[in-house]
């Protein structure tokens, strides 16, 4: 079962990943454990994960006021996961663009 929904591309975790080399982000499932997150990378990205650390997002309202009214939603609560590789290794996200 695939626990990781799609690597996290950001601002702020590209900084960490040119920081410390060997950090990226994921989100991921908020079933998901780190053994499970930990496996699914090592298997599909061909890495040795040295450890995996979880954050839990909730979900925030959000509204705003245009010309017909008030519009009001709510942006999707997620998990996202800081996994750190092995001194030396490395993971392209656009190596197949």
């Amino acid at each position: 079962m695939g626990y990781v929904v799609k690597p996290l591309v950001t601002e702020k975790m590209t900084a960490i990943s040119e920081k410390q080399n060997n950090k990226f982000g994921f989100i991921v499932l908020p079933s998901a454990n780190k053994i499970e997150i930990k496996k699914e990378i090592e298997a599909k990205y061909n890495v040795n994960v040295v450890s995996v650390n979880t954050i839990k997002y909730a979900g925030k309202r959000k509204s705003r006021y245009t010309r017909s009214g008030v519009i009001k939603g709510r942006t999707n609560a997620y998990k996202k996961a800081i996994v750190t590789l092995a001194e030396g290794e490395t993971i392209d996200f656009y190596s197949n663009i």
